[in-house]
């Protein structure tokens, strides 16, 4: 039956979510700890991991438009999920296909937390090596205290570690 399928596929697209979950928080740990080979190595199996979800995905509307001509609807509308319980009469079948649903939609909202965490990590990373790179070519001959702007200072500006022309 259509819905088995369905759900069956959706199924796998909560068990690759979780798997993507899990390296999110092996992706963090990797950010705080700034093991950028381990971070890249993640990056790659997230990549495979999106191949295979849109796949799935592909796969999904296919189970969704079989379903619909199951029941007769000729349309090629793009339903979701709530909408297809809707036309599904069996009790079994249609608490199975809403328990999958919520479990889906728990794990991309727990991926998402993670993933706008692991952005704001990233964020403050780099904002701390700009910081730092700041800091190295300032001039370390450069006057802390105020001077009057009518005092030009004599002969030229030292460079500080860093050419920032090149």
């Amino acid at each position: 039956m259509a819905i088995q399928r369905l759900i069956d596929i959706l199924n796998q697209l909560d068990d690759v979510h979780q798997s993507m979950l899990v390296s999110g928080q092996t992706k963090k740990e990797a950010i705080i700890k700034d093991d950028i080979n381990s971070l890249i190595q993640i990056m790659n199996q997230e990549s495979r991991m999106m191949k295979r979800i849109a796949a799935l995905e592909e796969e999904r509307i296919a189970a969704c438009q079989a379903f619909l001509r199951e029941k007769g609807i000729k349309s090629s509308l793009n339903l979701n999920i709530t909408e297809l319980s809707r036309l599904v009469f069996d009790p079994e079948e249609k608490q199975s296909l809403l328990q999958t649903q919520a479990s889906l939609s728990k794990t991309l909202n727990e991926l998402k937390l993670i993933n706008d965490l692991n952005q704001k990590l990233i964020e403050q990373s780099l904002n701390f090596i700009n910081y730092s790179v700041d800091l190295l070519g300032a001039s370390p001959m450069q006057e802390i205290t105020y001077a009057p702007p009518t005092h030009k200072p004599t002969g030229s500006k030292a460079s500080g570690f860093f050419d920032t022309r090149a």
